[in-house]
């Protein structure tokens, strides 16, 4: 066994903070018996804006109210301060004996875990700082995440956990850096080093480099997604979602609210590629593809020229004039 893996009871030992980017696992670490203090630090920085700017959480609080506040619930100013306390709370971590990072493979998991490291690369940092990261578990036929996971799942996770090296808060770094850069080309280039310290980063990074918009028909991967789901006939956003989540999306990393944003502004564009029928709920709605949206699959016509609402792709705004 590696000697950077410790075989040990759970966390009462020490106190201890457990990261995670949700709060999926928080009830499960409970019942399986942990007793440390939990963090969501789960701002989706794989979606919207990420750029290098000194008011980079406000203008992630706008975005996050914009694009799933009305659904959500919550506001702008609400968002801000759920922002700054996670922020305060992963600064501070460093008052805990040990910190035990709690993430998986894909790009929203990847992105955040580049985020803590770039912290504690910069800042104080606990006795122990440690890392539980995995792509697959035998209990799940397609593994997506850790809240597939039972409690006993997770527990039995604990004494593999391993201590986060030099190398990999590096690299932490050097990603959160990087994807804050108007030019995708820094994360580019870290994602063809295969990232050895972090080995699920690199395919991470070229997923989440595919949202740029494709050469041919100026559609981002999920946004190709999409139409191609509906090109066969009209289907409900509920199952849109559902067939990425099963076969379509080769690395999945969009919750369904993150999704439902990306359907609704594809349907803005001038003309619109694709029609939503009305309704109170809006996952049962239907989206159709129209004849510019199979104009735009088949790369006659880009996507581009249609007018889209602005997005990023971390700190790369696409907008009028995107090359």
């Amino acid at each position: 066994m590696n000697a950077d893996i410790f075989p040990s009871p759970l966390d009462g030992d020490c106190p201890t903070l457990h990261i995670r980017c949700g709060s999926d696992i928080r009830d499960k670490l409970r019942t399986a018996g942990f007793t440390g203090d939990f963090l969501e630090y789960a701002d989706p920085v794989c979606q919207g804006p990420v750029p290098d700017a000194p008011d980079l959480l406000e203008r992630r609080a706008r975005f996050l109210a914009d694009a799933y506040g009305s659904l959500m619930g919550f506001t702008a100013a609400q968002s801000l301060k759920g922002l700054q306390e996670a922020e305060r709370q992963l600064h501070g971590a460093h008052r805990y004996e040990r910190v035990v990072l709690w993430f998986e493979h894909d790009s929203y998991d990847q992105l955040l875990l580049a985020r803590c490291l770039s912290c504690f690369a910069d800042g104080p940092r606990s006795a122990h700082l440690e890392l539980i990261c995995i792509d697959r578990h035998p209990s799940v036929e397609r593994f997506m995440g850790l809240g597939q996971l039972e409690a006993p799942a997770l527990a039995a996770l604990w004494p593999y956990r391993t201590a986060v090296t030099a190398g990999q808060l590096a690299l932490g770094r050097a990603i959160w850096t990087a994807l804050r850069r108007p030019d995708p080309s820094e994360l580019e280039a870290i994602a063809a080093t295969g990232t050895p310290a972090l080995p699920f980063a690199a395919p991470a990074l070229r997923r989440h480099l595919q949202e740029l918009p494709g050469a041919a028909d100026g559609l981002s991967l999920t946004q190709r997604l999409v139409l191609h789901v509906v090109a066969d006939g009209p289907a409900t956003i509920g199952r849109i979602f559902g067939a990425l989540m099963r076969d379509q999306e080769p690395l999945p990393f969009l919750g369904d609210t993150m999704l439902l944003h990306v359907i609704e502004q594809m349907a803005l564009t001038q003309p619109a590629v694709i029609e939503i029928a009305e309704g109170d709920q809006p996952f049962p709605r239907l989206v159709s593809i129209t004849e510019t949206g199979r104009q735009v699959l088949a790369g006659t016509t880009s996507f581009l020229t249609l007018d889209p609402p602005e997005r990023w792709v971390g700190g790369v705004k696409i907008g009028p004039g995107y090359r």
